[in-house]
């Protein structure tokens, strides 16, 4: 079988079953329902970084996110070329959906990664059986730790949901408007460090051109929904979509 995404119908199904979820706050459905249409726009348009960013920021670690983990791992090995990332992906799928519509794939695929990355550590040359189960072993240390990384980012997202939604609709307990909330990094995403005197539109002019009109774009990437512009403080690091 061919490696190849889910068709376009994977979108529907993938909205409805990661979004109805009852008694979650609208703001924060809504907020992540747009963060995965804006995935699949991006990703038609092969912006593969962006979309990868954005189909991650959706992930809240539960078994309706499966699909999406499939299709991440898809997109780590056929367009981001990232062996281990792809692996996570696939490792998740299986973990969350044992006997899902792509079970059976996702176990050959995580195992073609995994000899795929022996490959690389080996740079491709003939080794020893010693070598080999060496190479192994650190193959092997190199997915728990990546599986670690990958875990404590599910928990951030987790722990920024929770924060989210303890502040309410319309800022919490106390009615004020809604606190600045910085969203955790993602992997494999461009980023920048601010600077002293750096602002949103001047990000945005080195980045984009000089168009400092993109600067809205890389405070939604970075922020929760809020009232205005977010207050940059040098040594912040920011993704830059």
């Amino acid at each position: 079988m061919s490696r190849r995404l889910p068709p376009a119908g994977f979108a529907l199904a993938a909205v409805a079953a990661m979004f109805c979820l009852g008694g979650c706050d609208q703001a924060f459905q809504n907020t992540a329902e747009r963060n995965f249409v804006q995935a699949e726009r991006k990703f038609s348009q092969q912006e593969y970084t962006d979309a990868v960013m954005l189909y991650e920021a959706s992930l809240d670690g539960t078994p309706k996110t499966a699909e999406v983990h499939f299709k991440l791992g898809l997109m780590y090995d056929d367009q981001i070329k990232n062996p281990i990332a792809a692996i996570h992906h696939f490792q998740r799928y299986v973990e969350m959906a044992p006997d899902g519509p792509h079970a059976r794939d996702a176990q050959r695929f995580l195992k073609e990664d995994q000899l795929k990355l022996t490959a690389q550590l080996g740079n491709g040359a003939s080794v020893s059986q010693e070598e080999a189960k060496r190479i192994k072993n650190a193959n092997q240390e190199l997915q728990k730790k990546i599986l670690q990384l990958k875990d404590d980012l599910e928990a951030a997202n987790k722990a920024r949901i929770a924060a989210y939604k303890a502040l309410g609709t319309k800022g919490g307990p106390g009615g004020g408007k809604p606190e600045q909330i910085q969203k955790p990094l993602l992997d494999g995403v461009r980023t920048y460090t601010v600077g002293p005197g750096d602002t949103l539109a001047s990000i945005a002019r080195k980045f984009y051109k000089n168009n400092s009109a993109r600067w809205k774009d890389i405070q939604d990437a970075n922020f929760q929904p809020m009232d205005g512009t977010a207050k940059l403080k040098p040594g912040m690091i920011l993704m830059v979509p």
